[in-house]
């Protein structure tokens, strides 16, 4: 489909309510457009982790306006079905990736990056309380949550 709006009418004719119910998930699927205007911008979302991420960021399920909870996964499935006629997984796109010699380039840390055995217990108690799970992060206020007028629900 050309647009994020025809992928929301398709689910507003499938689950009921309006096309704006399901919208802001249509969006967030197509937003990578704004980096790679053409298909390849897909391989950032369009694939089988992109549909669990989709409900990480939007919830389990949204309401529509006639009242009818629909599963995040089933509208995320849907956009991607659409565009693509299945569900690849995410090496299914990554795996056509040519890789080039930037590629794989690393650099070395310095010394004290690399010596976490030799810190003290203070030290590690420091380095710890830092570290978030990402179910943590979504638990506390979302910004892409919000920044899509989520109502979802966990």
């Amino acid at each position: 489909m050309a647009n994020p709006y025809h992928h929301a009418v398709s689910s507003a004719k499938k689950w009921g309510g309006k096309a704006e119910d399901y919208q802001a998930i249509h969006d967030w699927f197509d937003e990578s457009k704004m980096m790679m205007a053409d298909f390849r911008h897909r391989a950032l979302r369009h694939h089988a982790e992109g549909c669990f991420m989709a409900e990480r960021i939007f919830g389990h399920t949204i309401t529509n306006s006639d009242g009818r909870k629909v599963p995040t996964r089933w509208v995320a499935e849907q956009h991607v079905s659409e565009d693509l006629g299945r569900i690849p997984s995410m090496q299914d796109w990554f795996c056509h990736i040519q890789p080039q010699v930037w590629m794989g380039k690393t650099q070395k840390l310095p010394e004290e990056s690399r010596d976490y055995q030799s810190m003290s217990v203070d030290q590690h108690d420091l380095v710890n309380d830092k570290r978030h799970t990402f179910a943590e992060d979504i638990q506390e206020t979302n910004p892409m949550r919000s920044a899509y007028g989520v109502k979802g629900e966990y």
